[in-house]
C-alpha cells in the first residue's frame, strides 16, 4: 500500500515535524554494534506509542565475522505507521548506518531521496579498505541522490559516558544507544521503555545501565538541540486504527512457543519438547525452557535423530511429543517421522525452514521446504502439513497442528521461517475462553481391544498407553496386521494398511475450513496463491492493484497436505494462476499434480523476503499483456 505522502509545512514554523502516514527505518552495523537489540527497543518504543508495525531482523551468517566486513553486517528493519503495516516494508526511508561495510550493504535497500543518518568516526582508512571502498563515499558524489545526516557518533558517545570508568572499548558499546537516542527524536519516541529495560537488564551493574542511558539521552538532547536541515526537524506519525483489546509484540517464535502450551493444554496433555539446536529454530527451545510450570518438559538431544526418537517415546508414553529444527535437521529426521507414522502416534514437527541446501545460509530465510514436508520420507509415509503465515498467526497454527495430531493420531509437520520466526508484530492477545477444548481420551478398556481397530469417522486407531492391564500391544516401523498388530509381511496386508494411512491422512480435508480468498471474488481474472510467510507481500499487492480496477484476488493456504477440499474448483473459476513463493515452484507443482491447473510461478531464492512491488510488477505484467 503507497504510503501517506507528507504534509506540506509552513514555512513559519520551521521546526513542525512533518506527518507521515508510515516510515520504514532500517538500522545497520557491526554484529558487535547491538543492532538486533537497538532494533527491538524501538519496537517496542514503536508498539507502545499505538502505531501498527512489523519488522525484519536480518542477521548475518557468520558467528562472529571480521569486524567491519559487510559479511558481517547485521541489519534491523521495521515498518510502522497510522495505516495497516502487513510486512516489514519495501524501499527504507531512512537507514541509520554505523559503518563503511554497513553503507556498502545496506544502501541498495534505500529508495531514492532516503535519509542516511551515519557514523563519521568509523570511516577510517582501514575500515573503508574493508568495506572495498576506493575513497570515502561521505566526501564525493555517491550519495547525492539521497539526504546524508553526518554525525560523529563516536565521539559524542565517547564524550557522553567519559564519567563512567568504562573504558574506551565499553563506553564504545553504548554507542547504539546513542543512535538510538537520535532516532527516537527523529520519530517522536519516548525513551522511557529503554531506560527502564537498562535498569533492569543492568540491575547488578548500575554504572553500565547509566552509561547507557547517557548515551540514549545524550543523541536525544543533540536531536532536539543541533542545527539540522530545514527539511529534517523531525516526524509524526498518528495512531493506528486498530481493534481494541490488549496487545503485545510477538515474534513467531514465541507465539509458536505460547501456541504449544495453549494447545496442549486444549487437549488436556502434558508436553515433552525434544531438540537439538539449529537455527533459527533453537529460540523456540530457550522460550519452551522457562515454562516448565506449565506442563512442559524440555530436552536438548544430542543429536536431531534422538531428539525425534525422545519425542516419539513420549507420545507412546501419553504426552504430547513435540521436536524442532530447520531443513538439515529434518532430513535427519526422516526414517523417525516414518517409525511415527507406522506407530500412528501424535507427533508435531517444527521446520523453521531457512535458505539453502546443507548450511547453505543459515541466517537468510527461504521457502523451500514443501517438497521435503509433503513427500521427503521413505516409502508411501502421509503426514499432515501446515504452514504459518505471520508471527502472531504462529500461535492458532500451533493449536490446529496439535488438534489434528491428536484427533488423527498423526505426526503433523507445521512450516514456519528465518522470517516469521525472527519478525515480529502487534498480537491481540486472545480470550482462551473462547478456544474449544478437546481432551484425549486413551482406551482402558481391554474387551475387544485391537491396537488397529480404526474409528470410523477419523480412521484414528485408539492411544493405548503402555502399562494398562489388558492393552498389550507391539509397536515399531515393521508392517503391523491391520487389526492385531502384529508384524505382517503378508502383501494384501501392507496394500490395505498404506491405503488406511494414507485414507486417514486424506481424510482430514473434512475437517477443515473450505478455502475462501483473502482479497477479492472467488472467481475471475487472476488468482495469486500463496503460503507461508509470503502473506504480506502478496495482501498488499493485490490489494493495491485491485484499488486500481484490476480484477485479482488473493488466496492463501494454512494446510499444505491435504489440500483444503474445495480448493481445486475454486482455482477453476480463475484465468490465470500464479504462485509466489520463496523457492523454485514447490507449491506451483504441487496445485498442478494436484488439480491439472496452469498455475505459473513467482520465485525469488535470495535470502530475502518478497517485496510488494515485486508482486505488484508480476501481477501487472501478467494482466495487462
Amino acid at each position: 500500500m503507497p504510503r501517506q505522502e507528507p504534509v506540506k509545512q509552513d514555512p513559519a514554523a520551521p521546526h513542525q515535524r512533518q506527518e507521515l502516514g508510515s516510515a520504514v527505518v532500517r538500522f545497520a552495523g557491526d554484529s558487535g554494534d547491538g543492532i538486533q537489540f537497538t532494533g527491538s527497543q524501538f519496537t517496542q518504543s514503536t508498539a507502545m506509542s499505538g502505531n501498527d508495525l512489523a519488522t525484519f531482523p536480518d542477521f548475518p551468517a557468520e558467528i562472529r565475522a571480521p569486524a567491519g566486513t559487510t559479511f558481517g553486517v547485521s541489519a534491523f528493519q521495521i515498518n510502522f505507521g497510522a495505516e495497516t503495516i502487513r510486512t516489514s516494508g519495501d524501499e527504507c526511508d531512512m537507514v541509520v548506518i554505523m559503518n563503511p561495510a554497513a553503507l556498502k550493504a545496506e544502501l541498495p535497500e534505500l529508495k531514492p531521496g532516503g535519509l542516511i543518518i551515519v557514523d563519521t568516526g568509523t570511516f577510517s582508512e582501514r575500515n573503508l579498505h574493508k568495506a572495498h571502498y576506493d575513497d570515502n563515499p561521505l566526501e564525493n558524489d555517491s550519495l547525492a541522490p539521497y539526504r546524508v545526516i553526518k554525525l560523529d557518533m563516536t565521539a559524542m558517545t565517547l564524550e557522553a559516558v567519559k564519567d563512567f570508568g568504562l573504558g574506551k572499548k565499553g563506553a564504545l558499546r553504548c554507542k547504539n544507544m546513542w543512535a538510538l537516542g537520535f532516532v527516537y527524536w527523529m520519530y517522536d519516541r519516548s525513551r522511557q521503555p529503554t531506560i527502564d529495560w537498562l535498569n533492569e537488564k543492568f540491575a547488578k551493574l548500575p554504572d553500565v545501565a547509566a552509561a547507557n542511558i547517557a548515551a540514549l539521552n545524550a543523541g536525544h538532547a543533540f536531536g532536539e538541540t543541533a542545527e539540522m536541515p530545514h527539511d529534517l526537524h523531525g516526524f509524526s506519525i498518528g495512531h493506528a486504527d486498530i481493534a481494541p483489546g490488549e496487545y503485545r509484540t510477538v515474534t513467531g517464535a514465541e507465539a509458536l512457543t505460547w501456541g504449544l502450551v495453549a494447545g496442549a493444554k486444549l487437549v488436556g496433555l502434558k508436553m515433552t519438547f525434544c531438540s537439538y539446536p539449529i537455527t533459527p529454530a533453537t529460540s523456540i527451545l530457550h522460550y519452551l525452557s522457562n515454562l516448565m510450570e506449565y506442563d512442559i518438559v524440555t530436552f536438548q538431544a544430542e543429536d536431531e535423530i534422538a531428539a525425534i526418537c525422545s519425542a516419539i517415546g513420549a507420545s507412546y508414553a501419553g504426552s504430547l511429543g513435540v521436536t524442532s529444527s530447520s531443513g538439515p535437521g529434518i532430513a535427519l529426521k526422516g526414517e523417525a517421522m516414518g517409525l511415527a507414522i507406522s506407530a500412528e502416534l501424535p507427533l508435531i514437527i517444527l521446520n523453521s525452514q531457512r535458505a539453502g541446501p546443507s548450511t547453505g545460509l543459515p541466517t537468510k530465510t527461504e521457502q523451500s521446504d514443501l517438497y521435503q514436508a509433503v513427500f521427503g520420507r521413505n516409502g508411501d509415509s502421509p503426514l499432515a502439513v501446515l504452514a504459518a503465515r505471520s508471527p502472531s498467526d504462529c500461535f492458532n497454527v500451533a493449536i490446529e497442528a496439535i488438534r489434528i495430531a491428536v484427533t488423527y493420531m498423526t505426526p503433523v509437520i507445521l512450516l514456519t521461517d528465518g522470517y516469521i520466526g525472527n519478525a515480529a508484530e502487534p498480537w491481540l492477545i486472545p480470550d482462551m475462553d473462547t478456544y474449544e477444548r478437546t481432551p484425549v481420551s486413551f482406551r482402558t478398556d481391554p474387551e475387544g481391544f485391537k491396537p488397529y481397530l480404526r474409528d470410523e469417522r477419523t480412521l484414528a486407531r485408539p492411544w493405548a498407553l503402555p502399562g494398562t492391564p489388558g492393552l498389550e500391544h507391539r509397536i515399531g516401523g515393521l508392517e503391523k496386521d491391520s487389526e492385531t498388530g502384529h508384524i505382517s509381511y503378508d502383501p494384501e496386508n501392507h496394500q490395505k494398511m498404506t491405503n488406511l494411512r494414507m485414507a486417514k491422512i486424506n481424510g482430514i480435508a473434512e475437517s477443515l475450513p473450505l478455502q475462501t480468498t483473502e482479497e477479492g471474488a472467488d472467481k475471475g481474472r487472476m488468482a495469486v496463491v500463496g503460503w507461508g510467510s509470503t502473506y504480506g507481500s502478496i495482501n498488499r499487492a493485490v490489494s493495491a492493484l485491485r484499488d486500481e480496477g484490476m480484477d485479482v484476488s488473493h488466496i492463501h493456504l494454512r494446510h499444505i497436505w491435504p489440500l483444503p477440499k474445495n480448493l481445486g474448483d475454486l482455482l477453476a473459476g480463475f484465468e490465470q494462476i500464479l504462485v509466489p513463493e520463496m523457492n523454485t515452484g514447490q507449491l506451483k507443482t504441487l496445485l498442478r499434480d494436484q488439480y491439472l491447473v496452469d498455475a505459473q510461478g513467482l520465485n525469488k531464492v535470495s535470502g530475502q523476503p518478497f517485496k510488494i512491488a515485486e508482486i505488484e510488477s508480476a501481477i501487472r505484467d501478467r494482466l495487462e499483456n
